[in-house]
């Protein structure tokens, strides 16, 4: 009875609906105790032959009016029950949405996509069960069951009755020992699910990669692996699910057998009539469902029980990121003072940022270069508030940036990473989504400003071109240019490229750089790129080497020390024109 107690929070938050559904069930009991007996009676009157015709109709109608009341008081407990039960996924669902979406990049490290899935889908549906068939079991196998007992007992015989329900404890022992161990078999079962969920969502979202690599047959196997195992592990829970149904049916038959021995003996012996004996045995028919409803309801809670662990879970996790209750809610304007004396990411070995120190006037250009794992999009990560644990001070405006609202600040920085996300919806919409209300004429400037609107107008629909999943229809450097659109799109005091132009070519990445000089002249923007003529223009460079500062400067500065940005931009240069003189070959 855990997982009752669990969700006592709900059914004290819904108990007027939940007693209207008990109601309704008790007077579905109730009503359901004349049928038997009113057949009883008609028994008895045609083996007496003393039925009357006028008796017979009274009979049938009552019968009949029964039949209705069921049928009314049936609607009134479904309608109340399955209604309560279907609040509770609603709520949850909310709830474990709105979780995900205030969590963490520590959470989503944690966590898997196809697994979070799973608790979002297989694990609330479980729950939901419980607060909808898992009362019904509970509450009828007790109502059904004892008003039938009580029915049994007081209208047919006391000591028949005793004799019919002797082997019911068993059932509570059988469901006791089954359902510990349905519990244990059914979190492994969900366990298995969700690795198989994320396995499927990895291998579908990854498809172009398993293809390119000539992987396809491998991928395959190794899902067909997990199936099985699934398989495996879902019929072990199946083999003690089974179990239930024969252990009550068995239950069910040795009191049929006790009923009908014992109660041949009371009619030939005058104890009871016929008739009693016709009404004992539809009442003793009637103990079926509840018989059934114990042995689903510890199946029913196991199942919720192990599901409502997993999913508190998630919801026990919490964010590293605080957004403060009284946070200033204006929106960072003016000078980035950015001072890190150290920064590790969680559960990782070793300093990702050290002694990182800069200072960004509005209305300037900071580029951020080094190697691969230089620590270039560490810098940006923490602007965004992706990680708030670090030794130093990171201000935007002279207010450290802890202490705006997360509301108010983020929607004042534009951020475009390499590989930005697209939702499977229109050119269009995916430009907007910062600004669902922006006017097609804001879209189509946001669209120019990143040199998309040529490549837009050479679209199959244009602006309404479905760009599938992840923008799937789209090349690599439209993919970014539509999400420089789309941060353009909000006007943002702080724009941040993170090698979001390196899909495009060096005329399309001059043409951006210029459109964004032109328009953003009194913003603050952040570059980080591989191609140093990304950020050859910016007012600083910071070159990155191991998390740490190793040269800064502009870009006659750093060309002048002759260190590691002089030397990759003279190759970069001489590739490029290598390029050209292919090309021109």
């Amino acid at each position: 009875m855990s997982i009752f107690r669990k969700l006592a929070w709900y059914f004290r938050l819904e108990w007027r609906q939940y007693l209207v559904g008990i109601v309704g069930l008790l007077l579905t009991a109730i009503i359901a105790i004349i049928p038997p007996r009113i057949i009883g009676n008609l028994v008895d009157g045609i083996h007496g032959q003393t039925m009357s015709g006028r008796q017979l109709a009274l009979d049938i109608g009552l019968i009949i009016l029964a039949a209705i009341g069921q049928y009314a008081t049936r609607y009134m407990w479904r309608n109340a029950i399955w209604g309560g039960a279907a609040h509770l996924e609603q709520l949850l669902r909310n709830r474990l949405f709105n979780h995900f979406m205030k969590m963490d990049r520590v959470f989503y490290q944690k966590y898997r996509t196809g697994d979070l899935m799973a608790h979002a889908t297989n694990d609330l549906e479980a729950i939901q069960r419980v607060a909808g068939g898992g009362i019904l079991q509970f509450a009828d196998a007790i109502i059904t069951g004892g008003t039938t007992l009580i029915a049994m007992m007081t209208l047919i015989d006391w000591r028949l009755t005793l004799l019919a329900i002797i082997p019911f404890p068993f059932l509570a022992v059988i469901s006791r020992y089954l359902g510990q161990r349905i519990h244990r078999a059914f979190s492994a079962s969900q366990a298995a699910f969700s690795r198989l969920n994320n396995k499927a969502q990895e291998s579908i979202s990854g498809i172009k990669v398993i293809k390119a690599l000539g992987q396809g047959e491998a991928d395959v196997a190794d899902f067909d692996q997990q199936v099985d195992e699934t398989i495996k592990i879902n019929r072990r829970v199946n083999r003690l699910d089974s179990m239930f149904d024969p252990a009550i049916t068995l239950i069910i038959s040795i009191s049929y057998v006790a009923t009908i021995v014992l109660g041949g003996l009371f009619v030939t012996h005058h104890v009871i009539t016929i008739g009693n004996l016709v009404s004992f045995i539809s009442y003793l028919a009637m103990m079926i469902w509840p018989m059934f409803a114990v042995g689903m309801l510890f199946n029913t809670m196991e199942r919720g029980n192990a599901s409502y662990d997993r999913v508190m879970e998630l919801l026990e996790q919490e964010t590293h990121i605080i957004d403060r209750k009284n946070g200033l809610t204006i929106r960072p304007t003016g000078t980035i003072d950015y001072h890190i004396n150290r920064f590790d990411y969680p559960e990782n070995a070793g300093a990702s940022l050290k002694q990182i120190d800069f200072n960004l006037p509005a209305g300037h250009t900071l580029g951020i270069v080094g190697r691969v794992g230089a620590g270039k999009s560490t810098i940006m990560k923490l602007l965004l508030r992706e990680f708030d644990q670090y030794d130093g001070e990171i201000a935007f405006g002279g207010h450290s940036i802890k202490d705006y609202a997360l509301d108010s600040y983020l929607p004042a920085i534009g951020y475009v990473p390499q590989e930005s996300f697209l939702f499977s919806s229109t050119v269009f919409e995916n430009i907007r989504f910062a600004r669902p209300e922006a006017s097609k004429k804001t879209v189509e400037a946001a669209a120019a400003k990143s040199d998309l609107a040529g490549q837009i107008d050479q679209l199959p629909a244009g602006y309404e071109t479905q760009v599938g999943e992840q923008g799937i229809s789209l090349s690599g450097g439209q993919r970014q240019r539509l999400a420089i659109a789309r941060a353009l799109l909000i006007d943002p005091e702080l724009l941040i490229l993170d090698d979001a132009l390196s899909a495009v070519d060096a005329e399309t990445e001059a043409e951006i750089l210029q459109n964004l000089k032109t328009e953003r002249a009194n913003k603050t923007t952040i570059i980080s790129a591989h191609r140093l003529s990304s950020v050859m223009n910016a007012d600083e460079i910071l070159v990155l080497d191991e998390g740490a500062v190793a040269e800064r400067g502009t870009h006659a500065e750093l060309m002048a020390q002759g260190g590691w940005y002089q030397k990759m931009f003279t190759e970069q240069q001489l590739e490029t024109q290598a390029k050209g003189g292919i090309t021109n070959g």
